[in-house]
């Protein structure tokens, strides 16, 4: 397998606000497990033998920010040629820490070692040039450059800006099967293809050592499964992988080694074989894998939502992204829509929400006809928004808490009187969202960017449950986020769906749209293919209707499947959980959240 030439220019952007957490006790905590088999005891990994083999070593780790300790003591040791899973809660200090070793952030103490060599890293150009590359969660591109451009820019003295870089761009992305189109304007390109063309940045640069944080938050199960095979091939040529993420089932499936990490600091490290994604959760939560199942039904025969001939065209190409879009969802009702990305989910919510003008069609709201309302009144009239990028659509990151609490209701008590804002009450407001919905942040003056990811999404759950919605759209509302926040949204959602709400969700999470969905439909090339009972379907059927190989109503051939929970992963060895999409279910890989 070829190798690309290392460059030491970086062209990810400037480091965003790093997450928060709470306090640490500054006693040391008590590693729950040994290190796994053949890692060198803490200190003696860097010579000898044992230290060839070692790519990465953290030792005594150690970041502070104003009012909080984000990683406290931490010790890791990454073998070379491994897939290395980090887990942890959102705000247990898991981007802090690889902020660190890819240069974005300075630890106040503890030292780094990259291949047996002791590394001072400045900056991500730094990292770059001793081999390590990142791929981050919320995407470093230019939505104005063209996918090419991204991946050269910064690295130009590699293969130029022209057709050799062109034709090492193909050849990485057919070789990893990336699927990657150079021309494209990253704009127009989905979250799948997005996180695609990052991936495909961090291996134009030769990296050894790739820093992956929730890779496949953003896939569905087929990509999640050739996302492993490229792992498992990047492997054996014997590069270095540390897996982040919050889906266990995928942690146990690919990863050689754990480590667990805790309000800031390793507790654990374990070895896959001898786990089970239960004893995982509850390192990480202190608490039981939660599940989405919602058992009892609380569907009313009074329509919130009717969408009648829905057609949304693309402005550029003409054609139809949403065609003859037809469905209602009644008061206290979730009606899950699954579909591969790019499918004209992302169009749909948008027409809804009043944000893309519809070609054609007609809906109402509780009776009302909104075809042709702006987005604010329809906000106004009871619609909830969790959009599926928050960064993009559902927060000024460089805004305080307060002012985010804000957005979307600007016109609606707490947030004013009248015509005039009311500061006061918005602040006071989002005292009892961050109380109520356990945001964990230091106070609410603070930037929406120093919030993680979990806690950034608490946020805005909170807000848009605060105005009591008729209808909730959730377009993937548990993405990237841990066990304990997706347990705390999961159940916000069942509350609300008690009391009347009528949500729509999109999520490519088959798992979270099987669990908490009263219906379901498959959304295909812009139109609804099929429709199917969330309790007499399987993930790998309602997978296999998302590739357009099933219409019509679906059903299991062999009665309903199991029920939820009764048997789960984490009861039983790696060998029974090496697929599972989620962590309580049989597999998907590619559950997506």
């Amino acid at each position: 397998m070829r190798t690309a030439p290392r460059c030491a220019e970086c062209s990810y952007g400037p480091s965003a606000v790093p997450s928060h957490h709470p306090p640490v006790s500054q006693e040391r905590v008590i590693k729950a497990a040994s290190a796994p088999q053949g890692e060198p005891p803490t200190g003696e990994s860097g010579s000898g033998s044992a230290g060839a083999d070692i790519a990465v070593e953290l030792r005594g780790i150690t970041k502070r920010f104003p009012g909080v300790v984000a990683n406290h003591d931490i010790d890791i040791t990454v073998r070379r040629g491994t897939v290395h899973a980090l887990v942890g809660e959102n705000g247990a200090g898991k981007s802090t820490l690889m902020k660190i070793l890819y240069g974005m952030q300075r630890p106040d103490e503890g030292t780094i070692t990259l291949d047996g060599t002791r590394a001072d890293l400045h900056s991500p150009g730094d990292a770059i040039a001793r081999g390590v590359g990142m791929v981050h969660q919320h995407f470093m591109l230019a939505d104005n450059f063209t996918v090419l451009e991204n991946i050269v820019l910064g690295a130009e003295k590699l293969h130029g800006i022209g057709g050799r870089a062109r034709r090492k761009i193909q050849e990485i992305s057919d070789a990893y099967g990336l699927g990657v189109r150079p021309d494209v304007l990253v704009e127009d390109l989905g979250v799948a293809d997005r996180q695609r063309v990052e991936i495909l940045k961090v291996l134009y640069r030769g990296a050894r050592t790739l820093i992956l944080d929730e890779p496949t938050a953003v896939l569905v199960p087929q990509e999640v499964d050739a996302l492993f095979d490229n792992l498992r091939e990047l492997k054996a040529e014997g590069l270095t992988v540390l897996f982040i993420s919050h889906k266990l089932g995928e942690v146990l499936s690919v990863a050689d080694a754990i480590t667990v990490i805790r309000r800031g600091t390793t507790v654990a490290s374990v070895d896959p074989a001898e786990t089970t994604a239960r004893h995982l959760a509850e390192l990480m939560v202190g608490s039981a894998l939660p599940t989405p199942e919602t058992r009892e039904s609380t569907v009313t025969d009074k329509p919130m939502l009717a969408v009648e001939g829905l057609t949304v065209h693309d402005p550029q190409t003409g054609r139809p992204v949403c065609d003859d879009v037809t469905f209602t969802i009644h008061a206290g009702e979730v009606m899950g829509i699954a579909g591969v990305e790019g499918n004209g989910q992302a169009e749909l919510v948008e027409a809804v929400m009043g944000m893309r003008e519809a070609a054609g069609g007609a809906l109402r709201l509780d009776g009302q006809d909104i075809s042709r309302t702006p987005t604010r009144q329809r906000r106004e009239g009871g619609i909830g928004y969790i959009p599926e990028d928050r960064h993009r659509h559902g927060l000024l990151l460089d805004a305080p808490l307060w002012e985010n609490r804000i957005l979307g209701h600007v016109t609606e008590a707490p947030n004013s009187k009248g015509a005039f804002l009311d500061p006061g009450a918005a602040r006071r407001d989002t005292e009892r969202i961050v109380t109520e919905y356990d945001v964990r942040t230091p106070g609410i003056d603070v930037p929406a960017s120093s919030l993680s990811g979990g806690n950034q999404q608490k946020l805005i759950v909170g807000r848009e449950m605060s105005h009591h919605p008729k209808l909730l759209i959730a377009a993937h509302p548990t993405r990237g986020v841990d066990v304990g926040a997706q347990a705390q949204i999961w159940d916000q959602i069942r509350e609300a769906r008690r009391e009347g709400l009528a949500v729509l969700l999109i999520s490519a999470d088959l798992d979270e749209l099987i669990g908490l969905s009263d219906s379901l439909r498959v959304m295909y090339r812009g139109r609804l293919v099929a429709d199917a009972d969330p309790a007499a379907i399987t993930p790998e059927e309602l997978g296999s209707a998302m590739t357009g190989a099933a219409t019509g109503h679906l059903e299991h051939p062999d009665g309903p499947p199991p029920v939820p929970g009764a048997r789960t992963p984490e009861d039983e060895p790696r060998e029974a959980v090496a697929g599972s999409q989620n962590d309580d279910h049989p597999r998907e890989d590619g559950d997506t959240r």
